[in-house]
């Protein structure tokens, strides 16, 4: 088994099918350490009635209860579309080592308004599994326009 980006950015994938699957805005976010998935999140913005509740955000704070930590220098974020401001912040200040995305968010993504409001030490890499990623989205809101 190749345990590359794409195959982290699948995993995340599988995420954003679940919220698909639950009527949320489909974001899926894997966190990995060591080439081992420590974390797995979703949006549930819907199901919690909580607009903060992003992929990104749920997923920090679910590894943080769960490690007992904090910061996550060494990890690597895979999610499926470009954080927002607020995510980018949350993972500013959890300083993640990594953060890989799949496609780029043109309306909302952090890039737009705060290129530089990650930590300076967090590699970021965009574009991976992108048409995929971008497409589940295009899928998800094709069908609301549709009700």
């Amino acid at each position: 088994m190749i345990f590359d980006d794409a195959y982290f950015m699948k995993e995340a994938l599988k995420e954003a099918e679940k919220a698909y699957a639950a009527g949320e805005v489909p974001v899926g976010a894997v966190l990995v350490h060591d080439n081992k998935i420590v974390a797995r999140a979703h949006n549930q913005t819907e199901l919690l009635n909580d607009v903060t509740a992003h992929a990104e955000i749920l997923l920090i704070t679910s590894a943080a209860a769960s490690m007992g930590t904090k910061y996550f220098e060494g990890f690597s974020l895979y999610v499926t579309l470009e954080p927002c401001v607020m995510c980018a912040g949350a993972i500013r200040w959890a300083r993640l080592g990594c953060i890989v995305y799949g496609a780029s968010d043109e309306k909302a993504g952090y890039s737009i308004y705060s290129p530089d409001i990650l930590h300076p030490k967090t590699k970021v890499s965009s574009g991976v599994e992108k048409d995929d990623c971008a497409e589940i989205l295009k899928n998800f809101f094709r069908e609301k326009r549709e009700i």
